[in-house]
């Protein structure tokens, strides 16, 4: 970000099985040194006689000649294949949302040590390969690349070592994202799948048959947690167990489970049809309702009793140290938690101020605490229907479209559509999340937006929610970088939180430019959702180094935001479930932003909006440091 590339009003792009923590096929990485100036990563045709190509990472009417062809670059990209198809051979469920065809057997090996110990040997052999290739041999974009591998290799081997692994195996999974609620997303059109004739939907059938086995290995490894200490919180096992009774309570007809039956495409035979939808409820009936009827009496009965009652990670031995790995991993940067507490304060402090101003032109008087009080009451700031709520999404990305190429060169070609969280999910969902429509632009990304509890959810924030969730945020990132076939798998698919969640942060931002914020109810809620991104440097870190409570948590961010208990609620128990990833949001939007006032400074007028969004966009998500040897060898080029 397991499951789909799915992020949950601001949640993580989850790449992997369980906890979203491990993929071979992750780019995330350490900070890089020595890349002052970074040239941008090579295209496809380094590795032919092709003619140059334009490239979307260089300025604006640049070409480069493919350099010479070395022996270390043609070895360097052979790794890069093959650490791809590795990577999706150890990964099913990242092979399913890429469109892969994943059989039963591959599907069964989840939740297995066999699995665990294969990613281990796979992480360090592509590590030792990737080392013996010689920097000083290759082209400039083949070094930015081979760095950021290693980079991702070393942020993988930290999280892979013993100490974190006997934590982190044994909770294969939470209320947060989890399997159980992804496996119905992967079994629906239109969440990248392959569901393309009749030998894609008898795959589907078979993994249905082997979801028994695979919740009985993930089973097995909550078992082992028990018996060792490490367990889920109690709160994330009581969500848990919700959101299977939510799923169980579906009538047949209506479930994700059958959604595949509800329309074929056409290329499967009228005759096939009734066959496989026939066959697609026996098994939903024999084998997948059973096998979650078998997971929740096992959380209920069994695990629950056994889990903990703290939330932090610092309460379970080593769970300090996995913590650090998991700030590291999540932010791509070296930083100290007390560090990063002590920054969150600061924002939180000064965008104080900034609301402090804008209440007033909403025609408060009274103190800040007292105005987040009233605007969670006041009706005008509330959708009064659901249509209301889906109306203010369309308006707002209708205005974008129309805005979108006074601020970028390159437009993404995967469309973008509008809807509602299905029931069974909306509970559990903050306000939106976008889930990435296919590589080849058939698939549609699709923003979520939130009608539960309609009246917890507010009109202030449509603006800045679009702009993060739908476009230019994740959609224009992940489909752009998708859709750029010269860049290496691993940076088309891939991605850090840093950048990812800070380019969408950064994506809010834009509307200032764009005109959104002049209407004080909509510079509110931006300013409300930056206070929720600075609060979360304060409430996770608080949560998992100073073993904050769940009360004293959602305590501090209602005493300092305009948000609703339910979204508060939510928010917190997702810090619970994900340590970590809640910090990458600020801290990549905070270096992007000085990035691009830094090239306004230095360019002046030769600066261009458009082909500075080309440079951080153009090479897919990039680790901070990366990121700003690139955007800085763009400047000096361009000057």
């Amino acid at each position: 970000m397991e499951l789909t590339r799915r992020i949950e009003r601001d949640a993580p792009v989850r790449l992997v099985a369980g906890r979203g923590l491990f993929t071979l096929a992750a780019m995330l990485a350490l900070p890089l040194a020595g890349f002052a100036e970074v040239a941008p990563a090579r295209s496809a045709s380094d590795s032919s006689t092709a003619a140059p190509m334009a490239r979307i990472d260089q300025p604006a009417g640049s070409v480069t000649a493919p350099p010479a062809r070395l022996p270390a670059n043609a070895a360097l990209d052979r790794l890069f294949a093959d650490d791809t198809r590795l990577a999706l051979a150890l990964d099913p469920l990242a092979a399913l949302q890429q469109g892969q065809r994943v059989s039963a057997a591959q599907f069964s090996r989840l939740f297995t040590p066999e699995l665990a110990m294969a990613r281990r040997e796979a992480n360090m052999r592509v590590l030792q390969q990737l080392r013996a290739i010689d920097p000083a041999r290759l082209d400039d974009g083949h070094r930015i690349s081979r760095a950021v591998l290693e980079d991702a290799k070393l942020a993988e081997q930290a999280l892979l070592a013993p100490g974190n692994q006997a934590l982190t195996e044994v909770q294969p999974f939470n209320h947060f994202g989890g399997f159980h609620v992804s496996y119905p997303e992967l079994s629906s059109p239109g969440s990248g799948i392959a569901l393309e004739n009749v030998a894609d939907y008898e795959a589907l059938i078979a993994r249905h048959r082997a979801l028994p086995r695979v919740f009985a290995q993930a089973v097995d490894r909550f078992r082992e947690g028990a018996a060792s200490g490490a367990t889920e919180p109690r709160l994330t096992v009581d969500n848990m167990i919700v959101q299977i009774d939510a799923l169980l309570a579906q009538p047949l007809e209506k479930s994700p489970f059958m959604a595949a039956a509800r329309s074929f495409p056409a290329a499967v035979p009228e005759r096939e049809r009734v066959r496989l939808r026939r066959e697609l409820a026996d098994a939903t009936r024999q084998d997948v309702y059973p096998a979650y009827r078998n997971l929740r009496r096992f959380l209920a009965s069994e695990y629950r009793p056994a889990a903990r009652e703290t939330l932090g990670l610092s309460s379970l031995p080593g769970g300090e140290a996995l913590y650090r790995d998991l700030v590291r991993y999540n932010t791509t940067l070296d930083l100290d938690p007390a560090n990063v507490h002590e920054l969150g304060l600061g924002e939180v402090a000064r965008i104080k101020g900034e609301m402090e101003q804008v209440k007033g032109e909403l025609g408060f008087d009274g103190p800040l605490r007292n105005f987040f009080d009233y605007i969670r009451k006041e009706p005008r700031f509330h959708p009064r229907s659901e249509e209301e709520l889906a109306q203010g999404f369309r308006s707002v990305g209708n205005k974008v479209e129309a805005l979108a190429p006074r601020y970028f060169l390159h437009l993404p070609k995967t469309p973008l559509q509008i809807q509602p969280y299905p029931a069974y999910r909306a509970k559990f969902e903050a306000g939106g999340s976008y889930a990435q429509g296919s590589p080849d632009a058939r698939q549609p990304g699709t923003f979520f937006f939130n009608t539960y509890d309609l009246k917890s959810r507010f009109l202030t924030g449509i603006a800045t929610l679009y702009l993060h969730e739908g476009a230019p945020g994740h959609h224009f990132q992940i489909s752009l970088a998708q859709e750029n076939a010269a860049l290496p798998d691993f940076q088309r698919f891939g991605g850090n939180t840093a950048y990812i969640e800070g380019w969408a942060l950064y994506a809010e931002t834009l509307g200032y430019d764009m005109g959104f914020y002049k209407d004080p109810m909509q510079h509110w809620g931006t300013l409300d959702d930056e206070m929720l991104r600075a609060m979360r440097l304060v409430v996770d870190t608080g949560l998992h180094t100073k073993l904050w409570s769940r009360e004293q948590a959602m305590d501090y961010m209602l005493a300092n935001s305009g948000m609703g208990r339910s979204d508060a609620e939510a928010e917190v128990d997702r810090y619970v479930a994900n340590p970590g990833q809640a910090l990458s949001y600020k801290i990549g939007a905070l270096t992007i932003q000085r990035l691009r006032k830094e090239a306004e400074e230095r360019l002046g007028r030769k600066f261009d909006i458009r082909a500075f969004h080309d440079q951080v966009l153009g090479s897919g998500a990039l680790p901070m440091k990366v990121l700003e040897g690139k955007v800085r060898g763009w400047i000096a080029a361009v000057r």
